[in-house]
């Protein structure tokens, strides 16, 4: 289930649509949203490198985490760092989002920005202003593009950082034009639910077409403090969850799909939900007082309720008209009983209109009685 998210990251967008977005959440009672995030950037950079995907490359927008970590990341999946700048570019928001390192480095007050700061990232200084974000984005997937009309990809780690330095209005704002930009194949992105509004987290879900929401497999009891004998429960949280997913399609119906997953050393394991997980959930269905299906005693007592104005027969061969009159039948008692009845006419003074089909095959018309089945 978590695999076709990245496939349908890998797909990108169709001609004239919008790029896909997917929406990341998590919380503190499941703070493993970035391990998630980890694993769909992992995903999507190796279709790239294999040239399965749609987008030439990714542009990762780094905030919460410097750039020297996602080194260490595709390095332990065996991609190539050498080569990474072509198909990647990282754009540092973390190291100095607001440009006040670089002021006093240029005092003299500090050597240097960070002693961990990558050489490859692309240094970014202003986060509270989106729109030159926006720009720097766009350029440097540009130059990841060889023939400047391919597409790439888009990835930031946190939006809940940049919601610590600018509006909700210019966040969902940066991440509409991002997902309607020509050359933009994806755009996934981080966000810790817990710590927002309702309506900044109501304003991203409508701008992304998924949404995977991660949650703990178990729950504090009546909303208690952890205490000691909780500990178990939340060292459980750490190593696994459950992930429900939100698909919008592009016709407009949704799909709900949920799954387990646990981390482990070689990265995350994904499973269908245990089945005693499926039991609770069905025992928490509401229970109805009726039953949409019959039993084989229901079926019988049904075939023999006698429905109202139903010909009965009263001994006699039930005879219903379909509106044809056999040619088969003996001319002669055609022949008499259309001169009985045009004598009926000629004497009642009426007049009255017969008619006789051509064949039996021919199809029943206006002159068949719907209601002839009735014993009305």
């Amino acid at each position: 289930m978590a695999e076709r998210i990245c496939r349908a990251l890998r797909d990108g967008a169709l001609e004239g649509e919008h790029a896909p977005a997917l929406t990341i959440k998590d919380s503190n009672e499941s703070p493993l949203g970035s391990l998630l995030f980890n694993h769909v950037l992992s995903q999507l950079s190796s279709f790239i490198v294999a040239q399965k995907s749609q987008s030439q490359g990714i542009v990762l927008v780094a905030l919460s985490r410097g750039p020297l970590y996602y080194e260490e990341l595709f390095k332990s999946k065996g991609n190539n760092i050498a080569s990474s700048n072509k198909w990647i570019k990282v754009l540092d928001c973390c190291t100095d989002p607001l440009g006040w390192r670089s002021k006093l480095m240029e005092s003299g007050r500090i050597a240097n920005l960070t002693p961990g700061t990558s050489t490859r990232a692309n240094l970014y200084k202003n986060l509270k202003d989106l729109n030159k974000l926006l720009l720097a984005i766009v350029e440097l997937g540009k130059e990841l593009v060889e023939d400047g009309k391919g597409r790439f990809a888009v990835a930031i780690d946190s939006v809940s950082e940049m919601l610590r330095h600018a509006s909700i209005f210019s966040v969902a704002g940066l991440l509409s034009n991002l997902r309607s930009h020509s050359q933009v194949s994806c755009l996934f992105w981080l966000l810790h639910s817990d710590i927002h509004e309702t309506k900044a987290i109501a304003a991203l879900e409508y701008i992304s077409s998924i949404q995977a929401s991660s949650e703990p497999i178990t729950r504090p009891i009546n909303g208690q403090r952890a205490n000691s004998e909780k500990l178990p429960f939340l060292e459980q949280n750490l190593r696994g969850g459950k992930i429900h997913i939100r698909f919008k399609r592009r016709n407009g119906r949704v799909r709900l799909m949920s799954e387990e997953f646990c981390i482990e050393q070689s990265g995350i394991k994904f499973t269908p939900i245990s089945s005693e997980a499926e039991m609770i959930a069905q025992s928490l269905v509401p229970k109805v007082q009726f039953n949409l299906e019959l039993s084989e005693k229901e079926r019988n007592d049904r075939a023999k309720v006698v429905l109202p104005f139903e010909h009965q027969g009263n001994g006699k061969t039930i005879q219903i008209y379909d509106g044809r009159k056999s040619l088969n039948e003996d001319r002669a008692e055609i022949q008499y009983t259309s001169a009985e009845k045009v004598q009926t006419v000629t004497d009642s003074g009426r007049g009255e209109i017969i008619y006789f089909r051509d064949s039996d095959d021919e199809m029943p018309d206006s002159d068949e009685d719907p209601d002839d089945d009735l014993d009305i």
